[in-house]
């Protein structure tokens, strides 16, 4: 069983348990999922980019809580993701959301290189990596 998770308020909350994976236990998905959920604050924390948009309110005066729900954004669009992932639609979510939320077209390579972090934080997660 996994549990989807949600901002509210600020917070990052648990919804009702949904199965999509029985390789693990309940506890064990648990714990994967919030080291993901951390994994994607560290490395949007990183980014630059997103971060000038952040302290300069280029997305408005809530640009710290739209960069709060991309982090929800993105670990849906990993859970919710049926099929293989694909780097590119990833690339293609970051690039909208950078362009609609945050009024920024990035083009520096800095979208590429954040999705592939977070592709292969992803894939270590499945594989039981979660530093």
């Amino acid at each position: 069983m996994e549990t989807m998770m949600q901002w509210e308020n600020g917070m990052m909350i648990k919804n009702k348990p949904t199965s999509i994976s029985s390789s693990y236990s309940y506890m064990e998905s648990e714990v994967i999922m919030s080291k993901f959920c951390q994994g994607i604050s560290r490395v949007l924390f990183k980014w630059n980019g997103l971060q000038m948009a952040i302290q300069n309110e280029w997305g408005g005066h809530d640009s710290n809580q739209k960069s709060q729900q991309l982090v929800f954004d993105i670990f849906s669009w990993f859970c919710q993701s049926k099929g293989s992932l694909s780097v590119e639609e990833l690339e293609n979510f970051l690039h909208e959301t950078m362009l609609f939320s945050f009024n920024t077209d990035i083009e520096d390579g800095s979208i590429e290189e954040v999705a592939e972090q977070l592709m292969n934080m992803h894939e270590g997660c499945l594989n039981g990596c979660y530093t």
